[in-house]
């Protein structure tokens, strides 16, 4: 079963914002040096090109993947394999600017898990009562907290 990520309004916002201030970063330097090349052009719009597009391919590509033995949380190349029975607590949470994270909204939920680096990951499913419906079917022993 495969949950994709609620995209809210703010977080499009703030990769918006985070987008336009890489471009500038990077062209106004190369249209206002008059000693520029071609090859300086094709590099600056080279590495533009890759890191929006890696920023784009992060966000917009997460989503959570139910298999028989473990939950797949993913966004572009960041991936955890967390095991149901690793699986502790899970409760709502609204700071997503710290911890490891894999969401686009700012109301999400964290999921507690014992081999986690930093024991815990943030995510925002779209269907939030049905994937923790599913969550609680495959991890019958894990701790839902309400908000």
């Amino acid at each position: 079963m495969v949950f994709r990520a609620k995209i809210d309004s703010f977080f499009i916002f703030i990769m918006s914002i985070t987008i336009l201030v890489l471009s500038g970063v990077l062209l106004i330097p190369l249209f206002t040096d008059k000693t520029r090349t071609m090859l300086d052009t094709v590099i600056v719009f080279s590495l533009l090109i890759i890191s929006v597009g890696f920023i784009t391919w992060s966000v917009f590509s997460i989503k959570y993947v139910f298999y028989d033995d473990y939950l797949l949380v993913k966004g572009g190349p960041f991936r955890s394999r967390i095991l149901y029975q690793e699986i502790t607590k899970v409760s709502p949470t609204k700071d997503i600017y710290t911890g490891y994270r894999l969401l686009s909204s700012k109301s999400g939920i964290e999921i507690f898990y014992k081999s986690g680096t930093l024991g815990s990951v943030k995510i925002s499913p779209k269907e939030n009562e049905l994937f923790l419906s599913e969550l609680k079917k495959r991890c019958p022993n894990v701790i839902i907290q309400e908000s």
